[in-house]
């Protein structure tokens, strides 16, 4: 008898822990990493490109690569060709949490490079703008020389962000 009630006992305790282990336990659901962290990765590819450039089968490829690694954190990516006008977005890559880094396949490649006629861009201007509104500071790229078909980016030029047009200003003067 002794033996029944140490087994009832034990077997009651069995089947009572996961219960009580399933009312701690919530099931995780992945997050996308602070803005802070993609700001950072911005800034250390600053000097090897947010884009790339190629001469690849008599035309220009390019790259956006680097940038899109970021598209979870990201609202746009403005560019333009030869000038600082920023006229252009290229389209962001869609967004799992679970892989926040990692870029979806897609057959098209929109959203990885554009084909432009050879040595049409002389200059890339760059500017990311992150899901806060915010934008980063525009980054001008030039081909770099004498590479063949490697990929290669060179800074030409660094300029602020220009204000946003929808950003507020301050109504009284900063003490």
């Amino acid at each position: 008898m002794k033996n029944l009630a140490y087994a009832a006992l034990g077997a009651a305790l069995v089947f009572s822990l996961p219960a009580r282990a399933q009312e701690d336990e919530e099931e995780y659901k992945p997050e996308i990493p602070d803005v802070s962290i993609y700001k950072a990765m911005l800034d250390a590819n600053k000097p090897t490109g947010w884009i790339q450039f190629r001469n690849y089968d008599d035309r220009q490829l390019v790259y956006f690569t680097a940038l899109q690694t970021m598209h979870c954190r990201l609202s746009a990516i403005r560019y333009s060709i030869n000038d600082d006008s920023l006229d252009r977005s290229l389209p962001l890559a869609k967004c799992d949490p679970q892989l926040p880094f990692n870029l979806p396949s897609d057959d098209t490649a929109d959203y990885i490079y554009i084909s432009l006629k050879k040595n049409e861009a002389e200059t890339i201007a760059v500017q990311a703008v992150w899901d806060d509104g915010s934008g980063s500071e525009i980054v001008i790229y030039k081909p770099c020389e004498n590479v063949g078909e490697a990929t290669c980016a060179a800074i030409k030029t660094i300029k602020k962000s220009k204000k946003r047009v929808d950003e507020p200003s301050p109504s009284s003067a900063v003490r």
